[in-house]
């Protein structure tokens, strides 16, 4: 049994290459908040940017365009959810990681098993950002925006429309 379980795991790492621990979900420590859907995290030992699956918060740190409507509060509010140290779990969907190499999940805290990408939605912080094939929980963000969009919250009334 010890020796189908080393082939499976050797298989695995043999699979996923040098990236293969990180890229399985599980437990990590917030290490800071890049924007209002990016943080950095330390998982199995390594440090990562992970991207948060299925919303879209406004830009503060695209070069070459101009900070948008709402996104430093929406990088405030995210700062508040997770400061430094926070526990979190990282669960994946269908790809680990998207074109930039940061890893794609949905991020639940630890301590009160808060959905942090819902709570960023319900905020009005985010719009839904739902990429196939990673859909798990579209269903679940699309019916956040949609709330806050009907309160106005956050950005839904504080931001001009855009086109």
């Amino acid at each position: 049994m010890a020796g189908a379980t080393a082939v499976a795991l050797a298989g695995l790492v043999a699979g996923c290459g040098a990236r293969a621990a990180p890229d399985q979900p599980g437990a990590a420590s917030v290490v800071r908040v890049v924007d209002g859907d990016t943080v950095e995290v330390v998982v199995a030992g390594q440090h990562e940017t992970v991207r948060l699956l299925g919303i879209d918060t406004p830009e503060t740190l695209a070069p070459g365009r101009p900070v948008e409507c709402f996104g430093p509060e929406a990088t405030a509010f995210l700062q508040e959810l997770l400061p430094e140290g926070t526990a979190v779990e990282l669960a994946r969907d269908t790809e680990a990681r998207d074109r930039f190499g940061r890893l794609l999940a949905y991020v639940t805290r630890a301590d009160d098993q808060l959905f942090v990408n819902a709570a960023v939605a319900a905020g009005g912080y985010a719009d839904v950002l739902v990429l196939a094939p990673n859909t798990a929980r579209a269903g679940e963000l699309v019916a956040a925006v949609a709330d806050a969009k009907a309160r106005g919250a956050g950005r839904w009334s504080a931001c001009p429309a855009g086109p």
